[in-house]
């Protein structure tokens, strides 16, 4: 019997959420079948099992558990002394648990075990029986005092989810309907339906697991890295007149790299310069990449993620734009994969298209800086001694001070800037 863990499918995975199991329970797998969609940090992949045998599933759908905790087991009977253990031990924790806890007021014994044990497997009722029901099903069912036990539910395999949950939790218990030719309740600044705060009804949406972790990254990231930020203006006139050009000689089907292409070529070419900033601070020392990888910020369905350009410093102008239409792509489609999103050593984030003139990202840890990019806009300026309008676009580079000081950051700025303004150099 082989043991299927939860694997670590990207280098900042520290956990994972079964989204689905591609085979069932029983199921005969071959070696490199995929067997289960898991939701890691940045995306949800399949996963392929390792081993050849029978498929016995040890954790439902939508639990979420740590890199190395077994999921299920393949073998030649499909289970094994550990598939055997597991499933007592679970069985007299679910006991042990239901003689210790006191019954919920109101609830039978069994729903209040089901509903204080939000992230257990099925829930064992009073007659035997087995309640299956998703974990933010339970969550609300508890909030809402609804018996699971009375559902019927409509997920895979008559799971309850929580669709069903709302939709019993929609009539409180003993409401009735206001008799005919009733008056109107009086207006009132505060109705019933707003509750104490005032705000209306309330929607509660859960995040998924890829929201959730970059709540809790950008949170740590902003808590505990010194930052300090740098702002330059950049006069991209030239760089605006080459990309015409480029429009009009390029062949049918030819890319024409963006203003963002021009700037990752020309922060991977400052970052080659200047490696101190190639690099991060981890575990109380600095760390030097020797590879200039280049994180592009893509806003995804519900999420923010930050596929990777490797090796951008070596790579031309048209191949950058190549893999950064390709990346964005994939994203969007949900095809991007965990090699595609790991291993960045800085990263570029634009909010130009939306027309945001200039705005202060989030450091991505533990990379040492972080470079926001705004929009072309035309605007007056002084050249060549005169007042005229050029085609000027700001950039914000936000530094981690353990890593860069100040005129580590504004030199590396500097010849971004530089860079830019000068496009031919980047198109060699």
């Amino acid at each position: 019997m082989t043991e299927i863990v939860m694997p670590r499918l990207s280098d900042s995975m520290e956990e994972g959420t079964i989204v689905r199991w591609l085979k069932a329970d029983g199921d005969e797998v071959r070696r490199g079948d995929e067997i289960v969609e898991i939701e890691t940090d940045k995306a949800t992949m399949p996963y392929e099992s390792d081993a050849e045998g029978v498929l016995r599933i040890l954790v439902e759908e939508g639990r979420t558990l740590p890199i190395g905790e077994v999921i299920a087991t393949v073998g030649e009977d499909g289970a094994g002394p550990g598939a055997e253990s597991s499933a007592g031990a679970a069985e007299a924790e679910s006991g042990q648990q239901a003689a210790d806890s006191p019954p919920t007021e109101g609830a039978p014994p069994a729903v209040a075990d089901a509903t204080q044990a939000p992230s257990a497997p099925p829930v064992a009722t009073g007659a035997g029986e087995r309640i299956f029901a998703s974990p933010v099903a339970r969550r609300i069912a508890r909030e809402r005092g609804v018996d699971l036990a009375a559902l019927a539910g409509s997920g895979p395999g008559g799971r309850i989810v929580k669709a069903d949950v709302e939709a019993a939790g929609q009539e409180p218990a003993g409401a009735t309907a206001e008799p005919p030719g009733a008056p109107a309740p009086a207006p009132s600044s505060l109705d019933s339906e707003d509750g104490e705060s005032g705000r209306g009804t309330v929607t509660v949406t859960e995040p998924t697991r890829a929201q959730s972790l970059i709540a809790r990254r950008m949170a740590e990231s902003r808590a505990t890295v010194p930052s300090f930020t740098l702002e330059t203006t950049v006069d991209m006139t030239t760089a605006v007149s080459l990309r015409a050009e480029m429009k009009e000689t390029a062949l049918d089907g030819e890319l024409v790299p963006t203003v963002n292409d021009l700037v990752v070529k020309a922060a991977a070419i400052a970052l080659r310069e200047q490696p101190d900033a190639n690099g991060a601070w981890r575990d109380g020392h600095f760390e030097r990449y020797s590879r200039v990888n280049i994180g592009v910020a893509v806003a995804g369905e519900g999420s923010l993620v930050v596929p990777t350009v490797f090796d951008a410093d070596r790579l031309t102008l048209a191949e950058i734009a190549a893999a950064t239409q390709g990346l964005a792509a994939r994203v969007r489609s949900g095809e991007i994969t965990p090699p595609e999103l790991s291993s960045g050593t800085f990263t570029v984030s634009n909010l130009g298209m939306f027309g945001v003139r200039a705005f202060e990202a989030i450091i991505n840890q533990p990379q040492a800086a972080i470079l926001a990019v705004g929009a072309v806009q035309e605007r007056p300026a002084v050249h060549d001694g005169q007042v005229v309008a050029r085609k000027l676009m700001d950039l914000t580079l936000a530094c981690d001070h353990r890593v860069l000081y100040g005129a580590d950051g504004a030199r590396l700025l500097e010849r971004i800037r530089a860079l830019l303004e000068a496009p031919l150099s980047l198109a060699r």
